[in-house]
């Protein structure tokens, strides 16, 4: 669609002066969007932005204070998701929202609004998810499918109701390079079947080659509108944080090439039994070096990092299956590895990563209180807010205070914290999963810098992603774990995404013995 095209159509859905207002913050600013048939418009903007917002309330979940909305020249007001389902509209969440143990169309029929058969319903699945490239089995059970075959899952259901416009949130954000290619054909099929889709995205080169128009937003409003087409990622990215990105800078590493972190034959059941189970990983993570764990997620990076932090230790007898700077820890607890140099920076940001309704500086102690904040058992409350003030200064965290709840705020500032308070502990080793997840293009470089930074002053850093980009930004060698085995490991000078996507689905070269003699070379 080029851009005269877009301009001479009418709008299938409008929005004028639309405002959202929350206690603390304007969500949505006087914000005006038009979207026209067969146009994939992106949203842009920073994490706190206001997109997410925006979205919800064009899907009927969150109600405007100010603003009109309309549809195909009517207006309307939409007023909860079952709305906007009966207009044409369809929204395919960043998380997904399947039941395990149910079959794909028994998942499919708890989103149907009207009367249904489920044979017919199964039979409809076949058919519209063959027709867009999607093909998916109605009969298998949810647990058994991958992420990737968990997303089409949520597409097709949408595509079931015969959208008119289908928003899309972060949809590639768990998928193989091979996977996206497919997924931005259906998008364009779509498109070229009069189909409109708003498509939420931090990966900017994405957004330029799939999308015909950009809406950016920052601190609400709408500040942009471009041809994503006609620009650089560059370019976007200063139209979204209102200043130039940083530029990496790797630098030559301290370190000895001392292996820090050792995994020896570690194998391990999973206790989920829709988990992964560990078989025979062999690794070395050195000093002055960040190595990358590649994966679509579930191939055992949840199992893994559970023994890796402590939170589920092995028995005594495999002590020695991981060690940090030569002393068999697989044994110990959380707090004893912390107690070795060890930090970690969990997938889950609230449960794990911090406490919901506590501060952030009650947050900055729990891991951070070797640091000077307690002393014969009492606490030194000067020192936890120092702590916590310098973490929310040094890593840009947007909040009302250290006395701020965690759950206050948006999870790409909580992210901040929770990264910034293990990396000002200064540690031997960091493990890190997911560092930048949801985390906007100015806040990843921040703390993608960082973490090279760890690296050039001697420290291990492990970071487990599924964000390839971000691998390849920021590592020195790259592995891929796939169906609880590790690849051969491969200095990322030596390979491309290319074969690293193919390796995340399983399919890399050489037999257990191989692999492990690669690791340790």
């Amino acid at each position: 669609m080029t851009t005269n095209e877009s301009t001479n159509l009418e709008p299938r859905l409008e929005l004028r002066g639309v405002t959202k207002i929350y206690p603390t913050v304007v969500a949505n600013d006087d914000v005006n969007l038009k979207v026209v048939p067969g146009e994939i418009h992106a949203v842009l903007g920073e994490n706190g932005a206001g997109k997410s917002t925006l979205m919800k309330i064009i899907y009927g979940v969150t109600r405007p204070d100010r603003g009109e909305m309309f549809w195909e020249g009517k207006h309307v007001e939409v007023s909860k998701p079952a709305e906007a389902r009966r207009l044409g509209i369809g929204m395919v969440f960043q998380h997904f929202s399947l039941f395990e143990t149910l079959t794909v169309a028994q998942n499919i029929a708890l989103g149907v609004d009207e009367p249904f058969d489920l044979q017919q319903l199964s039979d409809r699945i076949s058919e519209v998810s063959h027709r867009y490239g999607l093909p998916l089995d109605p009969k298998r059970l949810v647990h058994s499918l991958s992420v990737g075959e968990r997303q089409r899952v949520e597409i097709v259901r949408c595509l079931l109701q015969e959208p008119k416009l289908l928003i899309m949130d972060e949809p590639t954000s768990v998928l193989t390079p091979q996977a996206v290619r497919t997924l931005f054909e259906t998008l364009r099929r779509l498109a070229d079947e009069g189909c409109s889709i708003l498509y939420i995205s931090h990966k900017l080169e994405e957004i330029r080659e799939l999308c015909h128009s950009a809406t950016v937003m920052r601190g609400g409003k709408v500040t942009a509108q471009a041809d994503p087409r006609q620009e650089t990622a560059t370019s976007l990215a200063r139209m979204m944080i209102g200043r130039e990105l940083p530029v990496f800078e790797h630098g030559a590493a301290k370190g000895d090439g001392t292996s820090r972190l050792v995994i020896n034959g570690l194998s391990r059941r999973s206790d989920d039994p829709f988990g992964t189970d560990l078989k025979d990983l062999h690794l070395e993570v050195k000093g002055g070096e960040i190595l990358g764990i590649a994966g679509i997620s579930g191939n055992g990076q949840q199992e893994l990092l559970l023994a890796l932090s402590g939170e589920k230790p092995l028995d005594r007898s495999d002590a020695a299956a991981i060690k940090i700077d030569g002393h068999g820890v697989g044994h110990l607890n959380a707090a004893a590895r912390r107690d070795l140099g060890l930090t970690f920076v969990p997938e889950e940001r609230l449960g794990r990563g911090a406490v919901p309704p506590m501060s952030l500086s009650e947050n900055s102690l729990l891991t951070g209180h070797r640091n000077g904040m307690v002393r014969f058992g009492l606490i030194n409350n000067n020192k936890v807010r120092e702590f916590a003030e310098k973490c929310v200064k040094n890593f840009d965290v947007r909040c009302g205070g250290v006395q701020a709840a965690a759950k206050s705020l948006s999870g790409g500032n909580l992210q901040k914290f929770i990264v910034g308070r293990e990396i000002l502990q200064k540690p031997n080793v960091l493990i890190a999963a997911q560092p930048t997840w949801g985390v906007d293009v100015g806040a990843a470089a921040v703390i993608r810098q960082e973490l090279i930074d760890l690296r050039n002053e001697g420290l291990a850093v492990l970071v487990i992603s599924e964000e390839l980009e971000e691998l390849f930004e920021i590592c020195d060698r790259i592995v891929v774990i796939a169906e609880g085995r590790l690849s051969p490991v491969k200095p990322t000078a030596e390979t491309d995404m290319e074969e690293i996507g193919m390796w995340m689905s399983g399919l890399f070269p050489g037999e257990e013995a191989d692999n492990r003699e690669i690791a340790h070379a």
